[in-house]
């Protein structure tokens, strides 16, 4: 089993399936942005950068995987990255179930050196106060899937992570 998961860490397919899942992140909250004008909020827009993490991150794993000391930190990166999407997410549903308070202005906070809502507003700019999440499907809302999703990628990014670590090789 061990060598089964330590072949998937090291293939081109797990890591092209994080860029491409990504992605499709991406896409559907474009979608909901652009066609079903859902603005996004600070934190959505906090979520969507972890994301453009998750396809450095994966583009990073494609390009070393055949280098164990470098596939090492590759993985790390994704746990990295799950745990800022799970941050942000867990933030996010707080504000929209009424738990959490704050932390939610109209500006990115993003530094001068990174600002991605002034070079690319049409991804990255905040468009509405925090409040609320739409329903994706069967009363699911968007904060709720994002936990899930973080959970399952933080999960399977710790597990390839250590299979990657305690697998020796020949």
């Amino acid at each position: 089993m061990r060598d089964r998961l330590y072949r998937l860490a090291c293939g081109a397919p797990y890591w092209a399936s994080l860029v491409l899942l990504a992605l499709v992140m991406e896409g559907v909250a474009l979608f909901y942005q652009y066609w079903l004008e859902y603005w996004p909020c600070v934190l959505c827009i906090h979520v969507r950068v972890w994301l453009l993490g998750l396809m450095v991150a994966g583009g990073l794993g494609l390009l070393v995987r055949h280098r164990r000391w470098a596939l090492v930190p590759a993985h790390f990166l994704v746990v990295v990255v799950a745990a800022g999407i799970l941050e942000r997410s867990l933030k996010l549903l707080g504000t929209e179930r009424g738990t959490l308070e704050g932390g939610c202005a109209m500006e990115s906070g993003l530094p001068a050196w990174f600002a991605l809502d002034k070079w690319f507003p049409a991804v990255f700019q905040v468009m509405e106060p925090c409040g609320y999440t739409p329903e994706l499907l069967f009363g699911i809302t968007m904060a709720e899937a994002l936990v899930v999703f973080s959970i399952g990628l933080l999960v399977l990014a710790g597990v390839m992570t250590l299979v990657v670590l305690t697998t020796r090789t020949k």
